[in-house]
């Protein structure tokens, strides 16, 4: 059987594409190839797109997406992109949030702009919980509205890595769109693990011994337990039970924010580029190069591989019975 073709927008450092290939092992558990190729990649972030041509053997294309030609993309079967959420997120409080009204926030167009060009089978979009609400609510009903008139039959769904087996609880949107003229009607995957009793614990993807680089200095621990009584801060983490969202910003972690780290023997530390890896999902020989800002920042952004997996995976299973 052919393989499917796909073209990765905002594809970052991997984490959807990974999921969508297929072929990969984590946590002693094999996920099987979704007979798919990647075919062509674009993100703006330099160092994602090292990360990803290290892994995928694929030269992402790091133009603005908005300078690059439909025509400029070569045949594809479905459209992929986690349209940046930045203008979304419910912590994109500095400035508050602008949704659509932000420039980042309005590159799902292209999305729909090159579906409109290239009509290919079906597409996926990721984006943060936030979307539902952006702009009083009135950005998402935009947004679908915008790939229905595309060409697509869509639905959407909010999906929780950790009820696929990712040590993280971690909540996205999800958008599947089919071409109308197929006449596809689509189900999301059912969750795998039905009870938070049984989801994946942090202590899965922990090491026991890292650097002394990633513990915080005593005087970082005074500090936070000085206005620990006014600030909701330093969130250490129970690794009996999945992680918190894992962010963009892990480079910067404080204990006078709001996320997530460790405590061990006492001691406040932050997660290695590796652990957040798995945090996320991504398989042992996933590579990871560059500057350890570089790696959060990348890892923080992805989407988990082995959440997308399952999607890729119904999507495949509908495209196959055409």
């Amino acid at each position: 059987m052919e393989k499917l073709k796909v073209a990765s927008l905002f594809c970052g450092c991997g984490g959807t594409d990974v999921g969508l290939l297929g072929e990969f092992d984590f946590l002693g558990k094999s996920y099987d190839t979704n007979n798919m190729e990647i075919v062509y990649a674009n993100d703006i972030d330099d160092n994602a797109c090292k990360i990803f041509e290290e892994n995928f053997g694929i030269k992402p294309d790091n133009r603005d997406i908005r300078e690059v030609k439909s025509e400029e993309l070569p045949n594809f079967d479905i459209l992929t992109g986690g349209f940046p959420c930045q203008s979304f997120s419910i912590v994109a409080q500095n400035p508050k949030r602008l949704g659509v009204k932000d420039e980042r926030g309005k590159l799902f167009f292209e999305m729909c702009r090159i579906l409109k060009d290239k009509q290919p089978k079906c597409f996926v979009a990721e984006n943060v919980k936030g979307l539902l609400t952006a702009n009083k609510r009135s950005a998402f009903p935009l947004i679908l509205e915008e790939f229905q008139n595309s060409g697509y039959d869509v639905q959407y769904s909010i999906l929780n890595s950790a009820e696929y087996g990712v040590p993280q609880k971690r909540e996205r949107v999800i958008i599947v769109g089919f071409r109308k003229d197929l006449n596809i009607k689509y189900e999301f995957p059912e969750a795998i693990i039905k009870t938070e009793d049984l989801y994946e614990p942090l202590n899965s993807a922990i090491e026991n011994q890292v650097d002394e680089k990633y513990f915080f200095s005593e005087r970082a621990v005074a500090g936070m337990m000085k206005n620990r009584k006014s600030m909701n801060k330093g969130r250490a983490q129970d690794i009996s039970k999945p992680c918190n969202t894992v962010g963009a910003h892990l480079a910067k972690v404080s204990l006078n924010s709001t996320d997530p780290v460790l405590m061990v023997d006492g001691r406040y530390r932050r997660f290695t580029p590796r652990e957040v890896a798995r945090i996320q999902s991504f398989p042992e020989n996933f590579k990871l190069v560059g500057s350890e800002a570089a790696q959060y920042r990348a890892l923080g952004n992805a989407i988990p591989p082995v959440m997308f997996w399952h999607v890729a995976d119904s999507v495949c299973s509908k495209l196959n019975e055409q």
